[in-house]
């Protein structure tokens, strides 16, 4: 199956992306940010990321325009939360800026494991190979 990457601070979204896709046959590093992921994606390979948009030291936008940068075929799946509307203004979709970065796919917080399975089948299927 795939080798994937997980970059989240939330230890409990990296533990049950763990169960679920293991489960499934990959093979899962998690990392907590995104100075952790991208020394993660330097030191092996990976057919998939997947990323949250707010942590801290680095935050989800930064580590995409990173890992274009040095793994350009490292396709990069992004979630978040829900967006947060404040009155009298619509709430930014920090999910659509993140695939105007550069990310194959979304998925919103709460996650669902059909979901996940979903997107990370329709980002594994259009994979170029292991990125270097």
């Amino acid at each position: 199956m795939a080798r994937i990457l997980v970059i989240d601070d939330d230890e409990l979204v990296r533990t049950s992306l763990r169960v679920l896709l293991e489960t499934e046959g990959h093979e899962l590093v998690l990392v907590e940010n995104g100075r952790a992921g991208l020394a993660s994606a330097g030191a092996t390979p990976f057919d998939l990321v997947i990323c949250d948009v707010f942590m801290p030291e680095m935050d989800g936008f930064e580590t995409i325009r990173a890992l274009h940068r040095r793994h350009p075929s490292l396709p990069v799946l992004v979630m978040s939360g829900n967006r947060i509307e404040r009155t009298g203004a619509p709430a930014p979709d920090f999910l659509r800026m993140a695939v105007d970065l550069g990310a194959v796919g979304s998925l919103r917080k709460p996650l669902q494991a059909s979901e996940i399975l979903a997107a990370v089948a329709r980002c594994l299927a259009v994979r170029p190979g292991p990125a270097t």
